[in-house]
């Protein structure tokens, strides 16, 4: 298969704060040795408890933040040495889907401007139909453009938001806790539209969860993370049913002890 993303021996180090008089306190190690493969058209899911590194390690590999150690390679080159320029072309082909869609969008901006927006900053030509193919794409009305994100209920503003990380036509996916705050039936919906939008564009999705659950439904492979570390990376039916690191043991029988009980 063709490899898209590449993560070796990353590490990143956050120093916490020191009060006046206090004794310099040890770095903290969030990610530790993390080695992860994504290939084209793949969803992986990262999943673990709140605190694992979870978010950390998508904020390096969308180069929001910067490790210490390590590389991440994107179709064999290493992101970490890229200039300005090379950043910015870059983040055309990898976007975000943020757990809030909410605060994801500018509740000043009608949904016209907030997909035009990234157009406009990397000059593409034939904006309006390139909105117009991606709203119906992702099942947004075209008179929803010319209203306001309070105009809407929390599945359409997730709507909105994929079709505004999508409006450069990524080649990669990172949707941290995208469904999190929706009510059961519309994360169904959004969940379902991510699979088919999947098979439409060839998207790589790398999707960010506790829910195991949804996780298996979701996924061709999960990485399970607990405390900064990956301890376990495989196809999703072989994790359930054959689970190696006694954390992902614990956690899949945490699952299984809420669905029976």
């Amino acid at each position: 298969m063709e490899s898209v993303l590449k993560i070796i021996n990353l590490e990143k180090t956050y120093k916490e704060e020191q009060a006046f008089l206090q004794k310099a306190k040890k770095p903290h190690l969030v990610l530790k040795n993390i080695n992860l493969e994504i290939n084209k058209g793949e969803i992986v899911s990262l999943a673990g408890e709140s605190g694992c590194g979870k978010t950390t390690l998508a904020n390096c590999i969308l180069k929001l933040i910067t490790p210490e150690k390590g590389e991440i390679l994107f179709r064999g080159e290493n992101i970490l040495e890229y200039n300005k320029a090379q950043t910015f072309e870059y983040r055309k082909k990898i976007q975000m889907v943020f757990q809030n869609p909410y605060s994801s969008l500018n509740p000043k901006m009608k949904i016209y401007d907030t997909l035009a927006e990234p157009l406009i900053i990397h000059k593409e030509k034939n904006r309006e139909d390139k909105i117009r193919e991606i709203i119906e794409m992702v099942g947004i009305s075209e008179d929803a453009l010319k209203k306001y994100p309070h105009e809407f209920s929390g599945g359409q503003r997730q709507r909105i938001a994929i079709a505004r990380a999508l409006i450069l036509k990524p080649e990669i996916i990172v949707a941290d806790e995208p469904v999190s705050a929706l009510d059961v039936s519309i994360c169904a919906q959004i969940i379902n539209l991510l699979l088919e939008l999947r098979e439409k564009l060839n998207l790589t999705i790398l999707f960010i969860s506790h829910d195991l659950n949804l996780i298996r439904y979701l996924s061709d492979k999960i990485a399970i993370m607990n405390n900064g570390e990956i301890v376990e990376y495989k196809d999703t039916e072989s994790l359930f049913n054959n689970p190696e690191n006694d954390y992902t043991k614990l956690l899949l029988s945490s699952i299984r002890t809420i669905k029976t009980g």
